[in-house]
């Protein structure tokens, strides 16, 4: 038999996501290149970016960023579907990914998305590259959905987690998957809006505090005040944000543990990034070095499979 084509599939996780440039540094390191690889969500961005040759870029992107560095990235809105229009995310990829399409890559490339209206599993697999990105990620409610050949996508995260199926679809005989969402210590574990000098914000004392401050006419912007109240969160009560984004680790977790069962991959990486809220994109090299130290980890395990199927 000839050498095994080996798929990468990278899952969802919001922030955790940036595991998956670990991930991708410590295979290269170890002389493999992955041949098909299928992303959902973050996963999507990551394997794209890679697939695309940028994998540079976004990796220095992403261990500049701060908390209040990527509220300059954040277009607040209140129509179009959700609370962030996603503009100025996509400026910042047609920047580093420029025009292009998933089918000039040198490999089998697919983001996952969910059809806002029938809630069919979508395998974006032509097209624009960073429309596909952006249709994998769009989590409802947060970031408006894409449409795209009349259909409205919103987050893949809802039906695909972890894209094993369709590595198998696209012809991998062994399928390697990255699973941000088994650390159950933090399932739960947000991050709130804080402020430049590193202080919680959207507390309630912070906010019972304006209102009944009438008289200090201190400049307060209405954008700070609105985000504090949709980001921020106390120790009584999380943000909207939050509770959207957890309800969702929780069911990507479930839907996880079930697609796994039936359809298992031949080499599970599970990347210890509890600890990493899952709005805390700004500890990016965190997660990088979690994601080289799991699937160095595995190693053995992948070489196993290939060996096998040789």
């Amino acid at each position: 038999m000839n050498k095994p084509k080996i798929g990468l599939a990278l899952g969802s996780g919001v922030a955790r996501g940036w595991t998956h440039i670990g991930v991708l540094r410590a295979l290269r390191q170890e002389g493999i290149e992955p041949d098909i690889i299928c992303g959902t969500s973050i996963g999507a961005l990551v394997g794209g970016a890679y697939l695309s040759g940028h994998l540079d870029t976004l990796e220095d992107w992403a261990c500049g960023l701060t908390k209040r560095g990527l509220m300059k990235y954040l277009d607040l809105r209140f129509t179009g579907g959700g609370l962030i229009g996603g503009k100025r995310f996509e400026s910042l990829y047609k920047e580093s990914l420029g025009d292009t399409n998933i089918e000039d890559l040198d490999r089998p490339f697919a983001a996952i998305a969910t059809d806002l209206a029938t809630g069919h599993e979508v395998w974006l697999q032509d097209g624009r590259l960073e429309s596909a990105i952006r249709a994998s990620y769009a989590l409802p409610g947060v970031f408006s959905p894409v449409k795209r050949e009349g259909r409205w996508l919103v987050d893949g995260a809802l039906v695909n987690p972890v894209p094993v199926s369709v590595c198998r679809a696209l012809g991998a005989h062994v399928v390697i998957a990255v699973n941000l969402n088994a650390d159950i210590a933090g399932r739960a574990q947000v991050s709130g809006y804080t402020n430049g000098n590193g202080g919680e914000e959207g507390s309630g004392s912070d906010l019972t505090q304006t209102k009944n401050a009438p008289q200090q006419h201190t400049s307060v912007n209405p954008t700070n005040l609105l985000m504090r109240q949709i980001f921020g969160h106390s120790r009584s009560r999380p943000s909207t944000v939050n509770v959207m984004i957890g309800a969702l680790n929780i069911i990507q977790d479930r839907l996880s543990r079930s697609r796994f069962a039936g359809d298992p991959p031949d080499v599970h990486v599970l990347p210890l990034v509890g600890h990493i809220g899952l709005l805390e994109f700004d500890r990016a090299k965190e997660a990088i070095a979690e994601g080289e130290r799991s699937m160095l980890a595995n190693m053995p395990f992948v070489q196993q499979a290939v060996q096998l199927l040789s």
